[in-house]
């Protein structure tokens, strides 16, 4: 969902997840093979520190677009956030739109 062909509209965390990585990731963040290999979200290490995250998000990395240019500094963290405490992921340590500055 495109607000104006270019960026993303959703706000949350939960809608820009549903949105934009579900298709890949899948709804429940379990991953899928197909084309590529989309990795699991579930109960994923890669996800201890927020830094990682925000910048595939950002930058991209083997099949995953770069889609960081599409979000401003807060649905970044949004949805990282979002990823980093669902799916049996329980990271506190919350990512900030200050970090996505910085990682940007």
């Amino acid at each position: 969902m495109l607000s104006d062909g270019e960026n993303f509209s959703e706000q949350s965390g939960e809608a820009l997840y549903a949105n934009v990585c579900a298709a890949c990731h899948m709804n429940h963040g379990e991953g899928a093979m197909g084309a590529g290999k989309y990795p699991a979200l579930t109960q994923n290490q890669n996800l201890v520190v927020g830094d990682y995250p925000v910048y595939l998000v950002l930058h991209g990395h083997t099949g995953m677009p770069p889609i960081g240019h599409m979000m401003s500094d807060d649905q970044v963290a949004a949805v990282v956030n979002y990823v980093r405490t669902n799916f049996g992921n329980n990271y506190e340590n919350e990512v900030t739109r200050e970090d996505v500055a910085d990682i940007r």
